[in-house]
């Protein structure tokens, strides 16, 4: 039933219901308005039936073609299956398993050819560092580079650790064992949500790593070409400072990987930047270790 109001003399005839029904319209192809006949035979059915999409005829827009133009990909997927906790797990339990192999066959050639082993280790540490950069800045993660990262770092762990566990008994499981401890600290923390990496503290991380880096190059040319102690200026209290000044340094880079990797999850990045995610992680724990193993032996030269 109408309003009565609208079927009265004083409104237009265009509001009465029976010719409401008779009036429809449809916009063609040119953009304009056209009234259509209440007996026409398209009465029902659905526009993009009746005159077609864009570009196209009327009819020509099934299902399929609809899929077509609608359901797209989304920019992750595109690329293959997305990034996983677990795939982030495995790769870095590959990274570590790699590392490990390096350190025991730097342990197995010290045992053979102690005099060698420390030159190895240096050739190793800088086979390690250009490949660091080179990881670092490449675009698309590459498995066998990020590989043979590990496997450099852990022949100059494995060299280094056994030359000052020689010296200190027991540092190589100190070393370990606080390694450990920080990870599993940081982890539990950032699962929390207690601590997160946000724009100005990355800032000032980027900023102090730059000054670090100075520092380190310059003590390791006085360490090459002088006669200065074992840690060369990193020796006393002044060296304790720095090293747990870098070990704060490694502590929030882990924190820097953990949300880097809970953002590629959420984001369904590719699963191959989970190794992406494992080389970032390897280059935290193991700058952290060497840290915490050089203030160890520093604080147990000064005990002696």
């Amino acid at each position: 039933m109408s309003n009565p109001i609208f079927n009265t003399g004083a409104f237009p005839d265009q509001f009465s219901e029976k010719k409401r029904e008779r009036r429809r319209f449809y916009m063609n192809d040119q953009g304009g308005v056209t009234e259509q006949s209440r007996q026409s035979p398209a009465q029902g059915q659905p526009f993009a039936a009746q005159y077609g999409m864009p570009g196209q005829q009327a009819g020509g827009a099934g299902a399929d073609q609809l899929n077509r133009q609608y359901i797209l990909p989304d920019a992750a997927g595109s690329q293959g299956a997305a990034m996983t906790y677990d795939d982030v797990i495995r790769k870095t339990v590959t990274s570590f398993a790699v590392v490990l192999l390096g350190a025991a066959g730097a342990v197995a050639l010290g045992l053979v050819m102690p005099g060698a082993v420390m030159g190895l280790a240096l050739v190793a540490a800088l086979v390690g560092f250009v490949l660091g950069l080179v990881n670092a800045f490449k675009k698309e993660p590459n498995p066998a580079l990020i590989l043979a990262y590990s496997a450099t770092q852990g022949f100059f762990l494995g060299a280094i650790t056994m030359f000052l566990e020689t010296q200190f008994p027991g540092i190589a499981v100190q070393a370990v064992m606080a390694t450990l401890a920080v990870f599993g600290t940081v982890l539990a923390l950032f699962k929390s949500g207690k601590v997160r990496a946000t724009p100005k503290l990355n800032k000032m991380f980027f900023v102090a790593i730059i000054g670090y880096a100075v520092f380190s190059l310059m003590n390791f040319g006085l360490m090459m070409f002088t006669d200065m102690e074992m840690f060369g200026l990193r020796s006393g209290w002044f060296g304790i400072a720095i090293g747990a000044f870098a070990i704060l340094l490694a502590t929030y880079s882990l924190v820097m990987d953990f949300t880097n990797i809970q953002e590629g999850v959420e984001a369904g990045v590719s699963q191959k930047y989970g190794w992406a995610a494992a080389f970032g992680l390897t280059v935290s724990l193991v700058w952290l270790y060497i840290e915490i193993l050089r203030v160890i032996a520093i604080i147990r030269t000064m005990a002696e």
